[in-house]
């Protein structure tokens, strides 16, 4: 028996004709089938047909459909019986895909597809059960198979909805937790054995199964998380990678659960705003961390179950902290079970590998200008935020995304419709998934990952989605993040030679609403850690690091620091161990996370600390040029004009007297001196200063401070 029908409904289950009703029924391992009424009792028995799994019956008495359900007899190998059941037929209940939705399912305009595809718990005619449906237009044949009916693809067949190319079975008595995937004969002749595309659980690797879930309850809007999400908002990122942030005793994961006991306590009292998790969609290998991933509406069950996700999330809200995802939109793996080639036809991905395929990863791309696949994606951006109560998406390798010859040489890869470059498709993709998030759910916020010089990554788009920006609220400053890297890397004797690479970042500071960003990619693969990077003696590194830290949170944006960072490890980091949390018994390491706690609490205490990150208005130079000795000043300022001012002494000299103007008269003190003692500091710094009517760099006041070596203050008045 081949199973190559492409319409099992036409055949199977109940169909009335001028003889009678007939019902047929294709049960492989049944010896004997039975049917019977509502009342368990027997109307007739169904004979095999030859030597297949086809059993049928004509019931002459009878002329219009009835409730039924089969009475079988199982066999053995021996043909003995093994057990009875009476199940109901898949084949008597109804499509249950709406017609509206099928259309836009069809016209790839449905922002929720995941409320129709997939598998979703139901009850129809009093019968509980689970629908299936899946979409794969080319394929000749899809069935659903799983422990319930022993993984074959014969027992199963499902209903094709020729408008959409959505295939739909309801199978009765299949509930939560109960394995499943799709067999799918493909276009090319081939059987391919699917995971769910829009499975709300999976098994743990290495297996590979999807799991039937309950869908989550969708969630509100919530006005508050809108404000703490806001361009004038304070935020404070602590980017996180899920196994390895802390371990158990036994050398295992943290659970969800434990790190909602954990984490989040842990990341409120550092002061940051937002945990972003690095990706948790499902994913076959740990190696990846997440960014290969083949189940993206599946939380990994690495950590727990769905309902335990959300659980975590809603820990992290009401300890006041938001949470952003790691998204990855641009490519997924080549894994047979996963959505290559998933009917037979490159139906995810594009055909041409000069389109297709991801050198650098050994991934297939999305093919964006399908309906179908945006539809999929975007739905998917909707559903975190919507059933989980995610504030944000960081979009990974938008660059990948909006280039068609990104890391390709010359005759490999092809030019757009306008022979151009740019993918306009993943741009118009991209523009699109921005303005369903924004209009859908204003309070939730997206990152871009993106690294070139692409303009109006965080502009809104025209309107009609064909031109104007691309949408996004933020984007990670790279350009800033691989300036100041270097500069810190450099010995300070030579830094006075590099003075642009610590300012020029306020060149184009204002040109996006920019995150600065101290991420994972920085502290891997050979990189070192942060502390690694610094030039000096022990001392002197912990000295340019919290120098380092100081700048960058006076600094202009929003700011994102990775695990551990906050107490500068020595080595890089190592996704298959925890942090070495033991380092915190150490006075340098432990100075280095105060100084981090204090950073985040003054940037949340003094607006002009936060509340202009995106606008001219709240910065201005005090004195950028002086690269001799390594030092600049600059003032942030709040939409009433409140200033808090910034000093950096970028060099292992203490300079005594060193005089700076200031917006206005009055006492000035420090709220952040990172030399201080607490942080591990020599303990040089200033007592309150009255300004003095000396004008300096262009300012009627001036103080005369102490600079601490390797160091950066930060100053207010009190008038």
């Amino acid at each position: 028996m081949r199973t190559t029908h492409g319409d099992p409904f036409s055949v199977l289950g109940l169909h009335s004709t001028q003889d009678g009703v007939v019902i047929r029924a294709l049960l492989p391992g049944a010896r004997t089938v039975a049917v019977v009424d509502a009342h368990a009792r027997r109307v007739a028995n169904l004979q095999r047909q030859a030597d297949s799994a086809l059993f049928t019956a004509v019931i002459p008495r009878r002329r219009k459909p009835f409730a039924y359900r089969l009475r079988v007899e199982w066999a053995t190998p021996d043909e003995s019986v093994d057990h009875t059941s009476d199940i109901d037929d898949p084949y008597r209940f109804p499509p249950l895909i709406h017609d509206l939705d099928v259309w836009l399912l069809a016209e790839g305009t449905h922002h929720r597809p995941y409320e129709w595809l997939g598998a979703h718990l139901n009850v129809v005619d009093g019968v509980a059960g689970t629908r299936f449906a899946v979409w794969a237009p080319a394929a000749r044949r899809v069935s659903v198979v799983g422990g319930f009916n022993n993984w074959d693809g014969r027992r199963h067949p499902m209903r094709l909805r020729h408008e959409c190319g959505v295939w739909e079975l309801f199978v009765p008595e299949v509930g939560e937790g109960d394995l499943y995937k799709f067999e799918v004969l493909g276009s090319d002749g081939a059987v391919r054995t699917k995971s769910d595309p829009f499975a709300f659980r999976a098994e743990m690797r290495p297996q590979t199964a999807s799991v039937v879930q309950r869908l989550l309850p969708g969630l509100a809007s919530d006005e508050a998380r809108r404000r703490a999400n806001a361009l004038d908002a304070p935020i404070s990122i602590y980017e996180v990678h899920p196994g390895s942030w802390r371990r158990n005793a036994r050398g295992e994961w943290l659970s969800y659960r434990e790190l909602a006991e954990q984490l989040v306590p842990y990341v409120r009292d550092l002061g940051f705003t937002h945990i972003e998790l690095m990706p948790v969609h499902e994913h076959p290998f740990d190696g990846s961390w997440g960014y290969q991933p083949t189940g993206l509406y599946a939380p990994t069950s690495r950590f727990g179950t769905p309902a335990e996700f959300r659980a975590f999330v809603e820990a992290a809200r009401a300890a006041g902290l938001g949470v952003i995802l790691d998204w990855v939109p641009a490519h997924f793996p080549t894994d047979a079970h996963g959505l290559a080639r998933f009917d037979g036809t490159h139906l995810y991905e594009h055909a041409d590998p000069r389109e297709g395929f991801h050198h650098d990863w050994n991934t297939l791309i999305y093919n964006y200008g399908r309906a179908e696949v945006r539809n999929y994606l975007i739905g998917n951006a909707l559903y975190w935020i919507e059933r989980f109560g995610i504030d944000g998406l960081r979009v990974d390798a938008v660059a990948s995304m909006l280039y068609r010859d990104y890391s390709r040489k010359a005759g490999e890869w092809i030019p757009n419709r306008e022979g151009g470059r740019e993918n306009l498709e993943a741009i118009e993709f991209l523009r699109r998934m921005n303005h369903i998030v924004g209009t859908q759910r204003p309070e939730a916020i997206t990152f871009a990952e993106e690294s070139t010089a692409f303009p109006q990554v965080t502009r809104p788009p025209a309107p009609d989605l064909q031109g104007g920006g691309l949408g996004f609220h933020y984007k990670w400053n790279m350009g800033w993040m691989n300036d100041t890297l270097a500069y810190f890397a450099r010995d300070p004797v030579h830094r006075k030679h590099h003075h642009d690479q610590i300012r020029f970042s306020l060149m184009y500071a204002f040109s996006e609403n920019f995150v600065l960003p101290l991420s994972h990619d920085e502290v891997v693969h050979g990189k070192g850690s942060l502390l690694r990077k610094m030039p000096g003696d022990d001392w002197q590194r912990f000295a340019n690091l919290r120098a380092y830290y100081g700048y960058m949170w006076g600094h202009p944006g929003k700011k994102l620091l990775f695990m551990g960072c906050e107490f500068a490890p020595w080595d890089e980091w190592n996704a298959d161990v925890a942090l070495p949390w033991h380092l915190l018994d150490q006075a340098p390491h432990a100075g280095v996370q105060r100084l981090v706690r204090d950073l985040n609490a003054v940037m949340r205490h003094y607006p002009a600390l936060h509340q202009l990150d995106v606008s001219p208005e709240g910065f201005a130079w005090i004195s950028h040029d002086d690269a001799t000795h390594s030092i600049i000043a600059f003032e942030r300022r709040d939409a009433a004009g409140r200033a808090v001012v910034v000093v950096c002494n970028l060099t292992p000299v203490v300079r005594a007297g060193w005089r700076i103007g200031v917006p206005q008269g009055g006492l000035w003190r420090e709220i952040i001196n990172t030399d201080a003692a607490i942080y591990g500091g020599s303990g040089v710094g200033n007592a309150p200063l009255a300004s003095e009517p000396v004008a300096w760099h262009g300012r009627a006041q001036s103080v005369a401070l102490t600079l601490p070596p390797l160091a950066t203050l930060m100053l207010v008045c009190d008038d």
